[in-house]
């Protein structure tokens, strides 16, 4: 795992005096960061007015790396509280930068909420909780969370995920990789860009109430896009043993490839880690948890960009195991007042790349 530094986007005191100003208004005006219709439509409304200079600070990822960092936002540690030992218990705590978060979303694209994850919120509390340590989740600590794509097993997952770092005494480190920079041979890629396995949900989801447990959709790992190579990639949920050997041979040298090129990203409280969820995929390091308030807190929002075309269309016919994620605005409908929105509607319009017409 290479050590070299990630690109930094550092925001100047403007934008970040923007930003304080604009979430303690709306957080004083709703009291929660819970997200509302009301509340998601003043966030729009307040992030269309941004400056020129804070959205160019969000413009998309725009180096093979596939991620950077933005620094230079700020976190009170001393009145923050100590770290939840589960997302359940989170509460409003960190809710002026949970607001912070969701206005950034909206100035990159659109914000994505998941009906069957943290009570459908829009930004996520990371944390380490007793009795997940070892499980392939946001909630574990001891073994190594496996590089992965966010929400790899849904047609509506994000094309960009923010981490967020409220506290990290430890330095802990979250991993990441780009397709852009591995080595393939020609006859890898042609296998690994055939659908001959799923990618099943992880479980950090609740079990959807009403699906019918129709089959596994069968999905590529790899995908030309019109920029180059994306990836759809969870190997803890993709069924393995019912690959060819041919198969398992080439997916296992893409792992050993991701691995060449992984880096290791410390994150300071204030700085947020911008990841492109179809070039880059991502995880973190084994780490023990002391439960006594001090532990790694990361905040997590998903983005959709609308538009983007990364994913075949086959995407948009897959059922998504019965979860439902859910986007902050419809943008293809502006000034109509259309918040909180299914993607699974969009999805049903069979537009060339559903998930991306709205919103890694």
């Amino acid at each position: 795992m290479r050590t070299a530094a990630a690109p930094v986007r550092t925001l100047d005191a403007h934008s970040v005096a923007e930003l304080r100003q604009a979430a303690q208004e709306l957080l004083a005006e709703f009291g929660t960061s819970a997200a509302s219709a009301t509340l998601l439509e003043r966030v729009a409304q307040t992030a269309d007015a941004f400056s020129d200079t804070l959205r160019h600070h969000c413009r998309p990822v725009d180096t093979a790396d596939g991620l950077y960092v933005l620094a230079g936002l700020d976190v009170d540690g001393h009145n923050l509280g100590p770290t939840p030992t589960s997302w359940a218990d989170a509460g409003d705590r960190g809710a002026l930068h949970d607001i912070t978060l969701l206005l950034l979303a909206t100035v990159m694209g659109n914000p994505i909420a998941w009906e069957g994850q943290q009570d459908g919120r829009y930004v996520h509390n990371i944390v380490p909780s007793p009795g997940h340590e070892d499980e392939q989740t946001g909630a574990s600590s001891t073994v190594l969370l496996s590089p992965h794509t966010e929400d790899a097993f849904h047609p509506g997952r994000a094309h960009l995920l923010m981490l967020s770092c409220m506290r990290n005494r430890d330095n802990i480190a979250t991993t990441a990789a780009s397709i852009r920079q591995v080595r393939l041979d020609e006859a890898d890629i042609a296998l690994l860009t055939r659908p001959l396995l799923p990618i099943l949900p992880d479980d950090a989801y609740t079990e959807a109430q009403g699906f019918d447990g129709g089959s596994p959709p069968l999905v590529p790992t790899l995908f030309h896009a019109q920029d180059g190579l994306t990836l759809r990639f969870d190997p803890a949920y993709t069924p393995l043993a019912d690959a060819s050997p041919a198969h398992r041979a080439a997916y296992r040298r893409l792992e050993d490839e991701l691995a060449r090129v992984s880096r290791a990203v410390s994150l300071n409280p204030g700085e947020v880690l911008v990841v492109d969820n179809d070039m880059v995929v991502h995880g973190r390091v084994p780490f023990r948890a002391r439960y006594d308030g001090t532990d790694r807190w990361l905040k997590r929002a998903s983005v959709g960009v609308p538009g983007r075309r990364s994913r075949p269309l086959a995407e948009a016919d897959e059922h998504g195991y019965g979860q439902a994620a859910v986007e902050a605005y419809d943008r293809s409908r502006a000034g109509s007042g259309a918040y909180g929105q299914s993607r699974a509607a969009t999805e049903a319009s069979g537009a060339p790349d559903a998930p991306d017409a709205h919103a890694s």
